[in-house]
């Protein structure tokens, strides 16, 4: 006998919080869709589905971003479980939600036109159905503790990037302005940043050094317990 018969059963789905960091406008962005069914049929709505019987949390949030960016390989991380009891109008669901980063230039936007997605700008977004504005809120407060803490907003930027670049991406996280002087010091004295012999040379004219991170030496650190202190905000 199937102990579990007598039970509810409930619908689990994952919903992706997909950021991009948009260098030119150095925004930080959120990919987002119009539904296209009911309940709420055209309304915003962050990228999402229900997990299939064969797959993991994991699985279902890397097949929907895949689906949705052609992207397989992104940084990232579980959030939050939702599982208020009319957070659906259509169903008793239970979401967990993800998190990604992405650098906005490495999404096939041909994908993105077939799929109807769209990059809003974290600091203007529209209403979002159920508690998906919510979801976002949280997601966002954890990749900016996160950022103090370990190097994932590097993975919101090209492999080379001067440190002005660098600078405005973690002013668009914080959304609102960091320390100069103390950002660059701590960055730089982490010893996870490679200087480049090329310039940057399309904003100024005296061109600043691009640099890249160096992913072995961030292992290397992580496995012996190196603590990233990049509290700046």
């Amino acid at each position: 006998m199937n102990p579990y018969l007598n039970h509810a059963k409930h619908l689990v789905a994952v919903d992706c919080i997909i950021f991009g960091y948009d260098l030119p406008d150095k925004e930080l962005k959120l990919l987002l869709l119009k539904r296209i069914f009911e309940p709420a049929r055209d309304k915003w709505s962050l990228a999402g589905g229900f997990v299939q019987a064969d797959e993991s949390l994991d699985d279902a949030a890397c097949r929907i971003l895949r689906k949705l960016t052609g992207l397989d390989s992104v940084y990232m991380k579980q959030s939050y479980c939702y599982g208020d009891v009319g957070r659906d109008p259509g169903d008793r669901v239970i979401s967990v939600a993800y998190y990604a980063l992405t650098s906005i230039r490495d999404i096939d936007s041909d994908i993105v036109m077939r799929n109807g997605v769209h990059w809003h700008s974290v600091s203007r977004l529209p209403d979002l159905i159920f508690d998906h504005n919510a979801m976002v809120k949280k997601a966002l407060s954890d990749l900016q503790n996160d950022i103090k803490i370990t190097p994932a907003g590097f993975e919101l930027l090209p492999e080379k990037f001067t440190l002005v670049q660098l600078e405005e991406l973690y002013k668009a996280i914080y959304q609102h302005d960091i320390d100069r002087r103390n950002f660059r010091k701590k960055v730089v004295a982490l010893g996870i940043l490679e200087k480049l012999e090329e310039k940057e040379t399309e904003t100024s004219k005296r061109g600043a050094y691009y640099y890249r991170y160096n992913r072995e030496t961030i292992e290397k650190l992580k496995r012996e317990g190196f603590y990233f202190d990049l509290e700046v905000s």
